[in-house]
Parts: structure tokens; sequence; C-alpha cells
């Protein structure tokens, strides 16, 4: 179990800082094309390089960690690569981390703990292939409430005569995005399922290309949610949204279990608890930060100042003058998913 985790924490490490590595090299970069000019540009840059290799290498390592543990688990703890794209973005990229994104970082690494303490290896339970349509409708049924829901906002924001996105249309195409992202791993978990029960092995690549789709569509429901609504709002609701599907879709869709010892049992749920308070500190401590009280708010910035010494504080003005030197902590998760559409 502790491999598997491990290998999930390198994977999402991989897909995460990787694509922000990309990000940092198309700064300077054309769009990309299938023309030898700017195919050579993309080759000799080291960063864009780099992080494709990285995101490629993710992808690929947590294909091996689904093969070998539950989704429930496997699916939360990715949750947990937000956290390390933070701790790089503060070693590498220089930016300032408040009080609240270490305390996120904390909890997503106790609870990263708690579930492979609690988590337990499991014999798969039979899955019928038509398991793969029936999961298809129930999620087309889903999205076509989800996206009625968006219809009627649109249609009344039209009528209001208003541009700005309400709420309830971020938190739509949050919850989109995530949804796609969990079911893409239960798919790609039902296709190693499949090949253990003994049925064609075609159902391996067949489950992974779903996946591969779901991701994508998943990235264009995020991608347009963060271009034209708030970007905490619909970050929130992804990852919330991602890490419930992968674990119900888990337990209902391929039959995985609690663990047997209530100690287990607590440790596991306790663990997934902390993954998702984590997530949620990190994607919104810039706005929870303002509304702290003024002292404390006063006692953090402090803080932060003390950690940064005056040549340092230089150094990084310096940088921040040059936009491809530092990407701003509060804009990574956009980049994450703006990447996969420059990328295609």
């Amino acid at each position: 179990m502790w491999e598997s985790i491990l290998l999930t924490l390198a994977a999402t490490a991989g897909n995460n800082i990787g694509k922000v590595l990309q990000k940092k090299g198309t700064i300077i970069l054309p769009p990309l094309s299938l023309k030898l000019k700017v195919i050579r540009a993309y080759a000799l840059n080291k960063a864009w390089v780099t992080g494709f290799i990285m995101d490629i290498g993710g992808a690929m390592l947590m294909l091996k960690a689904i093969s070998q543990a539950p989704v429930s688990v496997i699916q939360p703890v990715s949750g947990c690569g937000l956290a390390i794209l933070c701790i790089f973005s503060h070693f590498y990229l220089k930016e300032v981390m408040n009080v609240i994104d270490w305390a996120g970082i904390t909890l997503a690494g106790i609870g990263t703990l708690g579930v492979g303490a609690g988590g337990e290896e499991q014999e798969s339970s039979p899955v019928s292939v038509f398991q793969l349509p029936w999961l298809a409708v129930v999620v087309a049924l889903l999205f076509v409430v989800l996206n009625g829901w968006l219809r009627v906002c649109r249609r009344q924001r039209r009528e209001q005569d208003t541009m700005e996105y309400e709420v309830v249309e971020e938190i739509i195409y949050g919850l989109e995005s995530g949804i796609l992202f969990g079911i893409s791993s239960v798919i790609s978990k039902m296709g190693f399922v499949f090949l253990e029960q003994g049925l064609s092995r075609l159902l391996v690549p067949v489950c992974i290309s779903i996946s591969v789709c779901c991701s994508g569509i998943g990235f264009y429901y995020q991608t347009t949610g963060l271009k034209h609504g708030r970007a905490i709002v619909v970050s929130t609701c992804a990852a919330v949204a991602s890490i419930v599907t992968g674990v119900l879709a888990g337990m209902l869709a391929l039959g995985e279990r609690l663990p047997s010892a209530p100690a287990a049992r607590l440790s596991l749920l306790l663990g997934w608890l902390l993954i998702v308070v984590g997530v949620l500190l990190l994607v919104s401590s810039t706005r929870l930060l303002r509304h702290l009280p003024r002292p404390l708010r006063r006692f953090v910035k402090s803080g932060i100042d003390r950690n940064f010494t005056p040549s340092r504080s230089t150094s990084m003005r310096a940088k921040d003058s040059n936009p491809s030197a530092v990407i701003q902590a509060a804009t990574l998760h956009h980049l994450i998913s703006s990447s996969s559409k420059q990328k295609a």
C-alpha cells in the first residue's frame, strides 16, 4: 500500500510541477503548431522539455499506482499534488507562503499518512464489462442535470443583462471537471481489473483511452470556468468533486470496501478528511487571509516578513520585473489547467 501511495505522490508531483514548467517555458515560445521551426523551438527549450518529460512520467506512474491500489485510496492522495506544487513554488520559484498554505500542506501530509496507515490491500471484486456503460449513463444523467441548471443560470443572467458569472455557474464548472477527473481514475482501474479477471487485454488500452478523454473534457470544463469565473470557486469545487467521485465510484462501481478493523477504518476516514481540508486551505489561502482578524493578519504578515532577509527581498523584486521568472502562487492552479489546453 505504501508503495502505491509513494507512486501516487511522485506521479502527482510530476504532473503538477511538469505543467508549471511547461507553462513557464511557453512564455517565450510561439503557439504550438506542426511547423518544423516551432517544434524545434519547443524541443530546445529546457524548461518546456523538462516539464513535458515530468508530465508524461507522472502519468505513467499514476497508471502504475492505480493498477496496484484501490481508487478510493489513490484519488484522495493525488489531491496532495497541490501541496507538493506549493512547496516547489516556494523553494524553486521563490514564492512567499503564508501560514494557511503551510497549514494546508501539513494537513494534507498528515492525511496521506492516515490513508497509508488505514488503507489495506484488497482482492479485486468481480466487475462486469457492463459496469462501464452503466457508469457512463450515470455520469451522462448527472451532466444533463448540471448543464440544464447551467442553462437556467445563463438565461437568467441574459434577462438581467449582466456579464458577470454567477457563483452557481462557477460551482457547476468546477463540479463537472472534478467529476470527470474522478471518473477518469475509476475507468483506468477498471481496465486493470478486467485484465485480472482474465478478460481480453484490449480492454486495458480501451479503458485508458476513455480515461484520457474524460480527463481532456474535464480540463476543458475547468479551463472554461477559470477563464470566465473565479479561480478560487472553480478550483475548490473541482478538487473536492474529484476526491469524492473517486471514492464513491470506486466503492460502488469497483466494489472497493472500507478496512474491516475499526482503527484502520478511522485512520482512513480521517486521512480523507484531512486531505480534503488541506486542499481547501491551499486553494483558498489568499482569500482566507483577508478575512482573518486584523491583529492576527498583522502577526501572520510579520511572520512572513521575518522569513525573508532584505537581500532576498531585493532579489525577489528584481526577479519580479521579469515575468518569466516567477509564477504567482494564486495562479498556479490556473496554470495546471490552461497549460494542457495550450499543449493540445
